[in-house]
């Protein structure tokens, strides 16, 4: 549970006991706690072995190695939910961009890189068609040349949904150096199998990994009405 203490309790997030704490566009609330279920896929459980991979990796570093990853967590301090400065260590920073490198195919890195930005295109419309089992990303450019563009998407949603967070799926990426518009149909398809009906709703989030570093961009998020 975290909570920001004022004179009263002033906000606060994650559970506590049976409830948890959140916030919305109309103000904070407090909700009973729900507990997921764990159906251990196979995306899950490859995900969890690749983080305890690069953790045993990163105790495997040499001792001045360790000290650079330390010393470098506090150049990618972010403020979180409450506006406050937090450093992560060297390790969740190391494990954080390794993860990234490894989702793109690319190499891993066992020195800390400076922090930069990945270089980005901007997501400019989704199309989603049912008939012509298409569903086109239209980019402001091709895709950069050294980042690889990370995509995940919902299944077909009802169109009254304008959020969503957890219903997001990784789907596939897309290389650097790839034409603008970008059919994601194939990759979907692997993932959901085929689209929804007409007057459905798709939600697609994508963002940049730089090959070299790991570092990742701010996600882009899009949605589209499926059509005939």
């Amino acid at each position: 549970m975290k909570i920001k203490w004022g004179s009263l309790v002033v906000d606060g997030r994650n559970k506590i006991g049976g409830h948890v704490a959140s916030k919305n566009r109309f103000g904070a609330y407090i909700r009973t706690k729900v507990t997921p279920s764990n159906p251990r896929t196979p995306a899950q459980i490859a995900e969890r072995n690749r983080l305890a991979s690069l953790s045993s990796a990163f105790r495997s570093l040499t001792a001045e190695q360790i000290a650079a990853w330390n010393d470098a967590a506090k150049l990618y301090a972010k403020t979180d939910i409450f506006g406050d400065l937090r450093i992560n260590t060297g390790l969740q920073l190391f494990v954080a961009l390794n993860a990234n490198l490894l989702q793109i195919g690319a190499a891993t890195i066992n020195d800390p890189p400076a922090p930069t930005n990945a270089e980005v295109v901007f997501v400019q419309e989704l199309s989603v068609s049912k008939t012509l089992n298409k569903i086109e990303l239209t980019l402001s450019d091709d895709t950069p040349a050294t980042s690889v563009m990370i995509v995940k998407a919902t299944p077909a949603l009802s169109p009254g949904i304008n959020f969503v967070k957890t219903e997001l799926r990784k789907i596939g990426t897309v290389p650097a150096n790839s034409s603008t518009p970008v059919d994601i149909y194939a990759m979907y398809f692997g993932k959901f199998g085929a689209i929804g009906d007409v007057g459905q709703k798709v939600f697609v989030e994508v963002y940049f990994v730089d090959t070299a570093t790991g570092i990742a961009s701010v996600p882009q998020k899009i949605s589209a009405i499926i059509t005939v």
